[in-house]
C-alpha cells in the first residue's frame, strides 16, 4: 500500500515513510500531497512501525531469566534463539541490549521504555504468574512493541511466536507406541509455561487415540533441567521395576540426559530394556550414547522471526499470525 501512496503524491517510499512517522524535515506541499494521498487510497500507517521508525535507543531488548550455575549461552535453548534474534537485529541495524531477570524478581519491563533503553524487547522464559502478567499488561497498555517466544498468553492479544509442541509430542508419543509401548511414562516441565500444557495434550492425545489409559501416576514435574531429570529417574526406574512403564518421554533433552545417566546407574539399559525420548534436538542428543530420540523445534528461526515481527511489521501480519505455530519434526535415533 505504501508504494501506491507513494505512485500517486508522484513520491519515493521513502519519502512517504518520513512523512507518515513525522521524521525528518519536509515540504509542506509534500507533506499535504502524500497526506491526501493515504487518505484518498484509506491507507492508515502500522502504529509499531511508526513508533520504531522514531527510536530513540537503536536497541533491542532481550529479557532472559537470570538462573546460577547455569551457564546461559552453552544452554542450547537460549543460544539458538538468541542467535535468531542477532541476526535479524544487525540485518535491521539495531544492537541487542542483554537484560538479566532474576527468576522470582521484580518485572519492570515497561521501565526500560521509559528510560529510552529500549525501541522493542524480546521476552524469553515468561511464566505464567500474577507479577508476569501485570508486567506484560503494563507494556501493553503503554504501547510498547514486544514480543513473548516460546510462551503464549491466549486471549490478551500479545505478539508471540511459538511451536507447535503439541503436535511434537504427540508424534514422539504415537512413535513409541508403534515401537510397541504401552505404558508411557511422561516428564513434563512447570505448569507455569504455556508449551508444558501444550505437551501434555499432545501426550494424552496419542495415548487416547491409541485407547491406552493416561494413568496420572505415570507424570511427573521436572524444571527442565538435567538435575531434575536425574532426580525423576530414581522413582522412574522403581515404576520400571514392577512393570509399570516401558518408555519414558522427557519434555526436554536435557531432563531426558538425566533421566539416562540416573537409570544406567541403576543398571537399566535405554533402547533395549527401556525406551527413552527427549524434545529440542540439542547438540546433546546427537553426542550421547544411545544417542536420543528427540524432536526437533526450530528454536533459532523463532528467535529470528519475533525480531523481524518487531523491527520489520508488515500491514496485516498480525491477523495472519493469528493461531500460526512453527512447525516441529521428530527425529528417531537409538534411544528408542
Amino acid at each position: 500500500m505504501r508504494k501506491e501512496v507513494a505512485k500517486l503524491a508522484g513520491v519515493s517510499e521513502a519519502t512517504v515513510s518520513r512523512v507518515l512517522n513525522n521524521v525528518g524535515p519536509i515540504k509542506p506541499a509534500t507533506r499535504e500531497r502524500v497526506l491526501a494521498a493515504a487518505a484518498e487510497l484509506g491507507y492508515v500507517p502500522n502504529a509499531q512501525a511508526q513508533r520504531l521508525a522514531r527510536r530513540k535507543s537503536g536497541n533491542i531488548g532481550v529479557i532472559v531469566p537470570y538462573m546460577p550455575k547455569v551457564h546461559l549461552f552453552s544452554a542450547y535453548y537460549f543460544s539458538e534463539i538468541l542467535s535468531g534474534i542477532g541476526d535479524m537485529a544487525k540485518r535491521c541495524d539495531y544492537d541487542l541490549l542483554l537484560i538479566l531477570r532474576e527468576m522470582d524478581g521484580k518485572r519492570d519491563y515497561a521501565k526500560l521504555f521509559q528510560t529510552q533503553k529500549v525501541d522493542a524487547c524480546i521476552v524469553l522464559g515468561a511464566k505464567d504468574v500474577p507479577e508476569e502478567r501485570a508486567a506484560l499488561a503494563e507494556l501493553h497498555a503503554g504501547g510498547h512493541p514486544f514480543c513473548l517466544v516460546n510462551q503464549r498468553f491466549d486471549g490478551q492479544g500479545y505478539l508471540s511466536v511459538d511451536a507447535d509442541h503439541r503436535s511434537g509430542s504427540y508424534e514422539a508419543v504415537k512413535h513409541l507406541i508403534a515401537q510397541g509401548r504401552s505404558r508411557i511414562a511422561f516428564l513434563n516441565g512447570p505448569d507455569e509455561y504455556s508449551n508444558s500444557a501444550d505437551r501434555l495434550a499432545g501426550y494424552r492425545q496419542a495415548l487416547l487415540e491409541a485407547g491406552l489409559t493416561v494413568d496420572p501416576m505415570r507424570i511427573f514435574t521436572g524444571n527442565y533441567s538435567r538435575k531434575s531429570g536425574y532426580e525423576a529417574s530414581a522413582e522412574l526406574a522403581e515404576l520400571f521395576g514392577t512393570g509399570e512403564i516401558d518408555a519414558i518421554f522427557a519434555a526436554n533433552d536435557r531432563m531426558a540426559i538425566g533421566v539416562m545417566d540416573g537409570l544406567r546407574e541403576r543398571g537399566i539399559t535405554i533402547g533395549e530394556q527401556l525406551a527413552l525420548v527427549g524434545y529440542d534436538d540439542s547438540d546433546g542428543s546427537r553426542i550421547v550414547s544411545p544417542k536420543l530420540s528427540t524432536v526437533a523445534v526450530p528454536f533459532y528461526e523463532m528467535g529470528r522471526e519475533a525480531a523481524k515481527r518487531l523491527l520489520q511489521p508488515q500491514e496485516g501480519e498480525e491477523e495472519q499470525w493469528q493461531g500460526r505455530l512453527l512447525p516441529v519434526q521428530f527425529v528417531q535415533r537409538e534411544s528408542s
